[in-house]
């Protein structure tokens, strides 16, 4: 959810871009200065172009882009005297009056409350600076208060919508862990099955040769059958509990990746057989790990391999998104904390690392037999 309004918002930020540009150009007129203006709208363009690229091609909003387009606002905002023409001011109705809109909005969107309101706080003052500097006797205090009534309006929706969005990530993440729970139950009632459907055809054919008088007097062949069959019998009577039972890694990590939505993932995983416990923990890391990828890389594409390295069971998760900074996640993201680190590195011999730049993310899981 909070993708899709970031980049809603980019592309609302890139069209209302094009549309100061234009009417920026088409209202020049005294006591604008072209000297200012020029190089002025070609800044607004650039941020402009920018905000489309986002929208095109569908990337999260960069909060990096946004401190920028504040600064650049702020610098717009003190210099109206230069910029637009005195009817404009005089009117409340200038090309700059819309950018502080669009400004306080992103602020709104990309950070949370205590960083959005000083920020948007910053460009509605620099605004009102900027009029008194341009329009010494207009009235800006009503702007002023509509400025103030936007912030809250935006920080407010906003953190409603995330608090919503949490409460959602949360539902969706117990789905994720009932689904893989119903997974793991299967696979290995498939593997129960398969042992019970050998056990009984190899004592039964030695019943059969038996019964058809195969063997008329003692012989080793039959007690070496005898007894590889009561000793399978007896591996079925001990096997161990359910939780613990052993589960296809590969097979289940197979149809996790098949249930990621919105990602083509590539696989490479070698055969492996875990205990189921470990099974759902590998689970429930990657389903988090290709959900991130979805939601937040800003790409279509994931790589999941497993392999063996140093007798230990590895798993990766890779994508070649733009990265993010662990150290400044949100605290309303849990999913990186609690479903893939908390998961991986509270299973006994087993942990987990995330590595992440401008060239994507990789998540590594390993367990220790």
């Amino acid at each position: 959810m909070e993708s899709a309004i970031t980049r809603t918002a980019a592309g609302v930020r890139g069209v209302t871009g094009l549309v100061v540009v234009v009417a920026a150009t088409l209202g020049a007129a005294e006591p604008v200065s072209a000297l200012w203006l020029v190089p002025m709208l070609a800044l607004e363009l650039g941020w402009t172009l920018l905000y489309l690229r986002l929208a095109w091609r569908r990337l999260p909003l960069r909060r990096r882009l946004v401190a920028g387009d504040v600064a650049t606002t702020v610098v717009l905002c003190l210099a109206q005297r230069h910029l637009v023409a005195t009817e404009a001011l005089e009117g409340g109705a200038s090309w700059i009056a819309g950018l502080v809109t669009m400004s306080i909005i992103l602020a709104g969107v990309a950070w949370t409350p205590k960083v959005a309101i000083p920020a948007a706080v910053t460009v509605a003052g620099a605004y009102l600076v900027g009029m008194r500097l341009a329009a010494p006797a207009q009235d800006v205090y009503g702007t002023l208060v509509i400025h103030l009534v936007q912030i809250a309006s935006v920080v407010l929706l906003m953190t409603l919508l995330r608090r919503s969005a949490a409460s959602a990530d949360a539902f969706l993440g117990r789905s994720a862990r009932v689904q893989i729970e119903l997974m793991v139950e299967r696979l290995r009632r498939e593997d129960e099955l398969r042992q019970v459907s050998s056990v009984h055809e190899t004592s039964l054919h030695t019943l059969t040769m038996v019964g058809l008088g195969t063997y008329d007097g003692p012989s080793a062949t039959l007690r070496a059958q005898v007894a590889t069959d009561l000793s399978a019998l007896e591996r079925l009577r001990d096997r161990p509990r359910a939780d613990s039972a052993p589960i296809a890694l590969d097979a289940l990590l197979e149809e996790v990746a098949g249930r990621a939505k919105g990602l083509e993932v590539r696989r490479s995983l070698i055969p492996a057989t875990v205990p189921g416990e470990v099974a759902e923990r590998f689970a429930r890391a990657v389903t988090e790990a290709l959900a991130n990828i979805a939601r937040h890389a800003g790409v279509r594409e994931a790589e999941l391999v497993s392999c063996r390295r140093a007798g230990e069971i590895r798993v990766e998760v890779a994508d070649e998104g733009g990265g993010f900074d662990q150290d400044r996640l949100p605290p309303d993201r849990f999913g990186v904390r609690g479903s893939i680190l908390d998961t991986m590195r509270s299973l006994p011999n087993g942990g987990a690392e995330i590595s992440s730049g401008c060239r994507g993310t990789r998540v590594s899981l390993w367990w220790r037999p």
